[in-house]
């Protein structure tokens, strides 16, 4: 027993039992928030973007496991039916936006667009350039309307997603996860970041930022997404010293992260 307190994660870098304590105090931070939520009638949106394997179906495990389900909701949209194709492309989202009291997580978003549907030529340039000068008025009026918008994109390197894809078509558990689009990440990477790249520059705004994660220590990405979106909402009998983000993991966009290497090339 002793052993197992003592065994290390191999991909986080801090022991299960540290990690799991760590995890434990900051979701009972989020059960306070979600509590303030529903008493001031708040509405929340969280975003997740990232590569393939980043780590964003995982985080948000652990963010919504102890909510209520009633008030908190996480929305993964699967391709776009014929009828959504003709509409006006943010309005098979807007639907999801949260209601008075409610929180909900988007598994990839409208950001789609700039992403996936770009680098695979699902849609046009024309409709690409176009979401990119319309996402930051659409998110404008949202933050206007009284949301508040926090969008992270979960960075890691080619070589940490090669092997957690790998991972993924072993373990039986995640094998639904694999599609078509997957086993053709890592021949478009390089597509994939300069489409990255493109999409955080023009779509990063004062009012709605983009905030990155270094993910390929899946736990310390997890706690310090956790942490970052704690110490930024507003709840009543708040532990600020237990959300204060780790800055090597997660912190604001800017242009010169790229120049710098904090983000994955």
């Amino acid at each position: 027993m002793a052993q197992e307190r003592k065994r290390r994660h191999p991909e986080a870098g801090l022991s299960d039992a540290a990690y799991k304590k760590a995890l434990y105090k900051l979701q009972v931070e989020l059960v306070k928030l979600q509590k303030h939520i529903i008493a001031h009638k708040d509405r929340i949106v969280l975003v997740f973007e990232g590569r393939d394997a980043a780590g964003k179906d995982g985080t948000i495990k652990h963010i919504v496991e102890h909510l209520s389900p009633r008030e908190v909701r996480v929305v993964a949209l699967g391709p776009p039916s014929d009828r959504e194709e003709g509409e006006w492309y943010f309005e098979r989202y807007v639907c999801h936006l949260p209601a008075a009291a409610e929180m909900v997580l988007f598994n990839r978003s409208w950001y789609n667009r700039a992403g996936v549907e770009r680098v695979m030529g699902f849609c046009s340039k024309h409709e690409c350039e176009a979401f990119l000068e319309d996402a930051p008025a659409f998110e404008a009026l949202l933050v206007r309307a009284g949301i508040k918008l926090l969008k992270y994109y979960l960075d890691i390197t080619r070589r940490e997603q090669k092997q957690r894809l790998k991972a993924r078509e072993r373990d039986p558990l995640t094998q639904w996860k694999t599609s078509p689009i997957d086993e053709r990440a890592l021949a478009h990477w390089k597509d994939y970041s300069r489409a990255r790249d493109v999409m955080l520059a023009r779509t990063h705004t004062g009012v709605a930022p983009w905030t990155i994660v270094r993910a390929d220590d899946k736990h310390r990405a997890r706690l310090n997404v956790i942490r970052d979106m704690l110490s930024r909402l507003h709840y009543a009998d708040k532990s600020k010293a237990l959300i204060r983000p780790d800055r090597r993991i997660v912190f604001p966009y800017g242009e010169d992260a790229i120049d710098k290497g904090l983000i994955a090339r």
